[in-house]
């Protein structure tokens, strides 16, 4: 379900309003023109996943930091991140506490693809009383999520935060899926098998 503003906790309210990459004040009246006779709770989450899914081009060639919620909009292409801003601005819109989290996604349970892998963005949206994770880039279930932490935006939960010059040199990911020795009799972390073993490594410019 959906809660009304009185019934939220304290510590919920703040990911009601607008932050640096959510600027709700440009997305609202969108926001309930397009949403508002949608069912309240999770249906609207999911409507407005469909609607992101749909609005906004993958690619990394068009990574931009300074990029927010109502840019990704307008720009209709981004990386993961421009897909959760939006999502996350337009359920901030309608009254739906939602926040940012950064982390891990590899390919488990999904064909894998020869591409270099990264980190990831999604959101969580609260909804009957526990925080629920969304997606509107990838928009269907994933296994195998890696959460690192949670924000009102990548200002939060920036992968690196830098005070003053810096330059990266070189930077890696690996996930590997947990598998079984064959013939055992149960699961053993770290055991790699032809079947499930997914390593996944990125090497490039860093991505605030």
């Amino acid at each position: 379900i959906q809660h009304d503003i009185k019934d939220l906790p304290d510590e919920v309210l703040t990911f009601l309003l607008g932050s640096r990459y959510c600027d709700t004040d440009r997305l609202g009246d969108f926001a309930w023109a397009t949403f508002g006779n949608t069912r309240p709770g999770w249906a609207r989450v999911q409507a407005i996943c469909d609607f992101v899914h749909n609005h906004i081009a993958f690619s990394y060639q068009n990574a931009d930091a300074l990029r927010t919620a109502h840019g990704g909009f307008l720009d209709r292409t981004g990386v993961c991140r421009d897909f959760a801003h939006l999502a996350i601005a337009l359920c901030r819109c309608m009254n739906i506490p939602a926040r940012y989290c950064t982390g891990y996604l590899g390919d488990i349970g999904v064909p894998p693809v020869p591409d270099p892998m990264d980190f990831s963005a999604w959101f969580q949206a609260y909804l009957g009383g526990h925080w629920f994770t969304f997606d509107a880039r990838h928009n269907h279930p994933r296994i195998g999520r890696i959460l690192m932490a949670t924000g009102r935006d990548a200002t939060d939960v920036a992968l690196s935060t830098s005070f003053g010059l810096s330059s990266l040199a070189r930077f890696e990911v690996i996930a590997e899926e947990v598998g079984t020795v064959p013939g055992g009799n149960g699961i053993v972390p770290g055991a790699r098998s032809l079947a499930s073993t997914r390593k996944s490594r990125h090497r490039g410019s860093s991505r605030t």
